[in-house]
């Protein structure tokens, strides 16, 4: 089968479709650096294409807006976490539940100091007059979340989770954490699917607090023994 006729999901495709994909790829690439540079709210597909040394014209034909190139940031962004993620977690072996969660935990803090632009965007300060479409960014944002939910419902399902979580969960609570479960075919109860719900929101607020500077200069003399202090702390709450 020739390059010409085979399917971009059969990995060769035409070169028009190969050209495209290499100009939005282009686009992403630039956006990123403009994203660094100026922030969210001062994205403009004219300056990303002046960058890209075409009109502006040229662009809309293949990003038709500010908030599709912020739509296209969002889910590149999303999915390089995940696959960092997924990478440091896949290192660890899979019945050492607790050294999993502390890797993804290293691994979401390790990404948003390299990439503090791109975390903003995603876990900081709304843009003005954008909103993210859910059929497009919900999946890839769920990534590290279900990573999480998918250590614990392990350690449950091996026995390392028993006589933890003890704490009532009132009934509407009870009934959202079971649609939970439904949807992602795993078997940890109430009050630890809520411990580790509580795991994942500290975890992601302590990542902010150090990224964006909100404990104060000098507050912290050792942030990576803070962070380490943390991780085992959450473990220890979600019963790891």
């Amino acid at each position: 089968m020739s390059a010409t006729s085979q399917t971009a999901s059969g990995g060769l495709r035409t070169p028009r479709e190969r050209a495209r994909a290499q100009t939005i790829s282009d686009i992403i690439r630039l956006g990123r650096q403009h994203l660094a540079e100026h922030g969210a709210a001062a994205l403009s597909l004219r300056a990303v294409a002046r960058d890209l040394g075409v009109v502006s014209s040229a662009v809309y034909r293949y990003v038709g807006s500010r908030d599709e190139l912020l739509t296209l940031l969002l889910v590149d962004a999303y999915n390089d976490l995940g696959e960092a993620v997924d990478a440091a977690v896949g290192s660890v072996p899979p019945e050492d539940f607790k050294a999993r969660f502390a890797a993804l935990a290293r691994a979401v803090r390790a990404w948003a100091l390299r990439e503090p632009a791109r975390y903003g965007l995603l876990f900081g300060s709304p843009v003005p007059g954008y909103q993210a479409p859910a059929e497009r960014t919900t999946a890839p944002g769920m990534r590290v979340v279900i990573g999480l939910v998918r250590i614990l419902d392990g350690a449950h399902r091996a026995g390392r989770l028993a006589g933890r979580g003890n704490v009532a969960v009132p009934a509407p609570l009870a009934a959202d954490l079971e649609a939970i479960r439904r949807e992602l075919g795993v078997e940890v109860p109430d009050a630890l699917l809520a411990r580790g719900t509580l795991a994942w929101t500290s975890l992601f607020g302590a990542v902010s607090f150090e990224v964006f500077g909100q404990y104060g200069a000098g507050t912290f003399s050792a942030p990576d023994d803070l962070f380490e202090h943390h991780i085992a702390v959450l473990a220890d709450l979600a019963g790891l």
